[in-house]
């Protein structure tokens, strides 16, 4: 494995840079089942996967769902409770009601065809800027500049080794001249490999980003109440209130606020004293 020179601030040029990046992902880049499609499709369901979640989580995921939803058209017309049955394990249930809704318009308004314009992609729903340009570089090998977690750890090392405040706002100068121009695809997975081997050897650089926020703990959290409430509904269909209080050993003054949530989203259906999914 390559040595990690933990003191080095800036590389002699961009070049050596670019090259030093790509020739780690050359010897030990990751195989990825969505590194392997060229389906736009497929990418965009990655991408929207990848959102805070792992890349080992989302793996299996990603392979199963497309087999139960191979094709936008099979996405946009499937009910949204078959969709969230799929999604489980992924969590933030409403990434999988933002990509059945994606697959809506695709199917409306573009032909089944995924836009490579990122000014197209945002206005699809559940995807900002960041995800927009990622799936317009990966799928259809665009020069956009973006930043996540693994790319930030890497320019925060090479670049900003002594800082502990840097904002992406000086980071994407740097970012948009180091892009390999010519196959940004390979570039950014590159990078995003780098940044996660980084991780395994130094202090995560990220921690230096203004941006980076820990992550509170999962269990017992409103988050974790919102996964069991959809885990149990997919299941059994509807339950009451009572029902899902005694399940998920909660209470009425913690539930309350989280169903009336999942109801606003869309995402639940309160017919007379039960809950079901829309």
């Amino acid at each position: 494995m390559p040595v990690i020179n933990t003191t080095i601030q800036k590389p002699l040029s961009v070049s050596q840079f670019r090259s030093l990046i790509l020739d780690y992902f050359k010897n030990y880049g990751r195989d990825l089942p969505w590194r392997n499609t060229s389906d736009p499709y497929h990418i965009l369901v990655s991408e929207i996967m990848l959102q805070q979640t792992q890349v080992e989580r989302v793996k299996e995921k990603y392979v199963t769902f497309l087999y139960r939803f191979p094709t936008i058209k099979s996405l946009a017309t499937a009910p949204l409770s078959d969709v969230l049955q799929q999604w489980q394990g992924l969590g933030y249930n409403r990434r999988a009601k933002s990509l059945r809704a994606c697959a809506e318009i695709l199917l409306k308004d573009f032909q089944c065809c995924v836009p490579s314009d990122p000014l197209k992609l945002v206005t699809l729903p559940g995807i900002g800027k960041a995800t927009a340009a990622s799936i317009s570089a990966f799928a259809f090998n665009k020069p956009t500049v973006f930043i996540e977690t693994n790319i930030r750890s890497v320019f925060i090392h090479f670049f900003f080794n002594n800082r502990s405040d840097v904002s992406d706002t000086e980071l994407l100068p740097i970012v948009a001249e180091a892009l390999d121009t010519r196959n940004s695809t390979r570039w950014y997975s590159a990078l995003m490999d780098y940044g996660v081997f980084l991780k395994k050897h130094v202090p995560n650089p990220s921690r230096k980003s203004t941006h980076h926020v820990k992550q509170s703990s999962f269990i017992g959290s409103d988050r974790h109440i919102r996964g069991g409430i959809i885990k149990m509904l997919v299941h059994s269909q509807k339950a009451t209130k009572k029902n899902l209080i005694e399940a998920l050993a909660t209470s009425d003054a913690r539930i309350t606020p989280i169903l009336a949530d999942l109801v606003k989203e869309n995402l639940l259906v309160k017919t007379k004293s039960t809950f079901s999914i829309a």
